[in-house]
């Protein structure tokens, strides 16, 4: 029989992970989308809060008559660091006071200084701590993660930063499978809290479809990842791990020259990694 020790491990072990759809792409109705959300498997649905007011009243409706969650995304814009700050700040508070599941941030810009982005990152802590919703920075290009080897030095100066996890971008930023960014990327595992379950590629953020085996080693690299993150969640005692699969659409996605036809179609590549990573990952 299991002693206690051994029962209270697996207890502790026990960790739900929660999958949400972006909308990034999508052209039906708050409605339809959600419906089609809802009888795909997600359990939420990641968006930008809509800035006009019926729109957004459309996407609440949805999310509600059809059961699911809400992650946002939030960033800022200006033509200068005082601007663009500004317009964070604004547009997190804004997105805090939905009380979503979480907050991505598409976080500075990779021009910006390490002061000026750690304002940034900053207003992101007052605003997690004051609202008590998790805000994330993603590792993105064109923000202050845009490269491995600098969000380390970021990871190592402010303990408190924690990351929405877009590892494909780095894939593309290096050229490589980030081989000889080992150290970095096992920081970044370590603080991350949020999955974008999108596979990059030395030549590019976005594979053309997961499911072709010329990716196989591609996608088993990813996996790996994210398994040493829920891996880490498990071993730590969390309950809640959130993964979005976003695989974005055409012109992300690549496409046939002249028709601008997509090789492969958004949904159907997004519900593939849905149901590969609930396979993997079951409970």
């Amino acid at each position: 029989m299991a002693n206690f020790f051994t029962l209270l491990a697996q207890k502790q072990e026990k960790l739900h992970i929660k999958y949400y759809c972006t909308n990034w792409g999508n052209a039906d109705s708050w409605d339809r989308f959600c419906e089609r959300v809802k009888k795909a498997g997600y359990q939420g649905v990641e968006a930008w809060l809509p800035g006009d007011l019926k729109e957004r009243k459309e996407m609440i409706d949805a999310l509600q008559k059809y059961g699911l969650s809400l992650g946002l995304l939030s960033g800022g814009s200006g033509a200068s660091f005082e601007q663009y700050r500004e317009s964070f700040k604004r547009n997190l508070e804004e997105a805090a006071a939905m009380k979503p599941d979480y907050i991505n941030c598409h976080t500075g810009k990779e021009y910006y200084s390490f002061e000026q982005n750690k304002q940034l990152i900053d207003i992101g802590q007052v605003v997690m701590e004051k609202q008590h919703v998790p805000v994330y920075h993603e590792t993105h290009r064109g923000r202050f993660s845009f490269a491995a080897h600098l969000t380390k030095d970021y990871l190592a100066k402010i303990p408190s930063l924690r990351l929405a996890l877009d590892i494909s971008h780095w894939c593309n930023v290096h050229e490589s499978l980030l081989g000889d960014q080992q150290e970095a990327v096992a920081l970044a595992l370590a603080r991350t809290e949020h999955i974008h379950a999108r596979i990059g590629h030395p030549e590019g953020p976005q594979v053309n479809d997961p499911a072709a085996p010329e990716w196989k080693n591609t996608v088993d690299q990813h996996l790996a990842w994210w398994d040493e993150i829920v891996k880490q969640h498990k071993q730590n005692g969390a309950k809640v791990l959130t993964i979005t699969t976003e695989f974005g659409p055409a012109g992300y996605l690549p496409t046939l020259p002249f028709t601008q036809q997509p090789v492969a179609d958004q949904w159907s590549v997004n519900v593939y990694m849905l149901n590969l990573l609930k396979d993997r990952y079951k409970e």
